[in-house]
C-alpha cells in the first residue's frame, strides 16, 4: 500500500561552527518548504548542489525532525523512522559476510512478523523482481554494482513500504548501467505501485523516471516550480531520451535551474561593487 507525503512550511535550521572565527552559527537548509506526494507517485526532486534535497528525504524517513513546520505520511506527522518508509542510498551498505538472500532476510527480521520460511519466500521473491534470482547465493564481492543496487533496492521493497525514498541510487554507476537500472525501476514502481521520492542532480535522470519533477531552489531550499512530464507512450525500441518532448521537459528544468544560478552570481558581482 503506498503513501501520501505532505511537507507543510517546512523549515530546517542546522547550528555549524564557522570556518572563519569558529563560532556557532545558524545554517538554514530549508526555508517555507511545501510539497505534497501523492500515494503511488514517482516524484524526482532535482536542484543545485547543496539546496537540501536530501535534508528532504531525512526529514520523510524520519531520521531527523524539522525545526518548524510540519512532515506528513497520511495525515500523520513523522517523529520516528518506521517500515512504512525505506531508504535507498548511493552507496549499497551490503553486509559482506552475507549473501544476496542473507542480506534481504536481514531486513525482514529487523522488521518482524514472518517465520524464517515466509522471509526465505519473500527474499526470493523480491530478488526475482529485481532480476537477481539466479544470483540470490552469490556473496556481495561476486556481483556488480548495478548487481548490489539492485539488491539493496529489493532489500528495501522486501517488506512493502508505503514510501520508497532514494537518494542518488545510481550516482556511481556508469553510464549504461545507470540508464538499464533507471528503466528497471521503473518497471519495478509499476509492479508495486509505491510511493517513490527520488534524489538526482541529473536533469535526464529527473525527466526519465519522474511523473513530476520538483524544482529546488538555491539555499535555503524551497520548491521552485514543480514540472508535470509527459513523455508519451513508448515503443519498445523507441529511446525515450532522444524524443522533442524529453528534450523539451530537459531544456524546461534546465531553464530553471539556470535561472537561480544567474540570479546567485548577479547578486555576488553586486556584493563585489558595493
Amino acid at each position: 500500500m503506498s503513501s501520501r507525503i505532505e511537507l507543510r512550511n517546512v523549515g530546517q535550521v542546522f547550528r555549524v561552527r564557522d570556518e572563519q572565527d569558529r563560532a556557532l552559527r545558524d545554517f538554514v537548509a530549508l526555508d517555507g518548504l511545501e510539497l505534497t506526494i501523492e500515494a503511488g507517485e514517482f516524484l524526482t526532486i532535482v536542484g543545485p548542489s547543496g539546496c537540501g534535497k536530501s535534508t528532504i528525504l531525512d526529514l520523510i524517513s524520519g531520521l531527523t525532525n524539522p525545526t518548524s513546520g510540519q512532515v506528513l505520511a497520511d495525515g500523520t506527522v513523522i517523529t520516528d523512522p518506521g517500515p512504512d518508509r525505506s531508504v535507498v542510498f548511493q552507496q549499497y551498505t551490503l553486509l559482506p559476510w552475507r549473501t544476496a538472500l542473507g542480506n534481504i532476510e536481514l531486513a525482514l527480521e529487523a522488521v518482524g512478523g514472518l517465520n524464517r520460511a515466509a522471509r526465505t519466500a519473500r527474499a526470493r521473491e523480491v530478488l526475482e523482481l529485481v532480476g537477481l534470482g539466479d544470483f540470490a547465493s552469490r556473496y556481495p564481492h561476486e556481483l556488480s554494482g548495478g548487481m548490489k543496487q539492485r539488491v539493496a533496492i529489493a532489500r528495501s521493497l522486501s517488506y512493502q513500504p508505503g514510501v520508497l525514498l532514494m537518494d542518488e541510487p545510481f550516482g556511481a554507476l556508469d553510464a549504461q548501467t545507470r540508464e538499464r537500472l533507471q528503466e528497471e525501476l521503473v518497471q519495478i514502481w509499476r509492479a508495486t505501485g509505491t510511493t517513490i521520492v527520488f534524489i538526482t542532480h541529473d536533469i535526464e535522470e529527473a525527466v526519465f523516471l519522474g511523473e513530476r519533477v520538483a524544482v529546488m531552489s538555491n539555499r535555503p531550499g524551497r520548491i521552485k516550480a514543480i514540472v508535470d512530464i509527459d513523455l508519451g507512450a513508448a515503443t519498445a525500441d523507441e529511446d525515450i531520451r532522444s524524443s522533442t518532448r524529453f528534450a523539451e521537459h530537459r531544456h524546461e528544468i534546465w531553464s530553471l535551474l539556470r535561472q537561480g544560478v544567474a540570479v546567485r552570481n548577479v547578486s555576488k558581482e553586486v556584493h563585489r561593487v558595493a
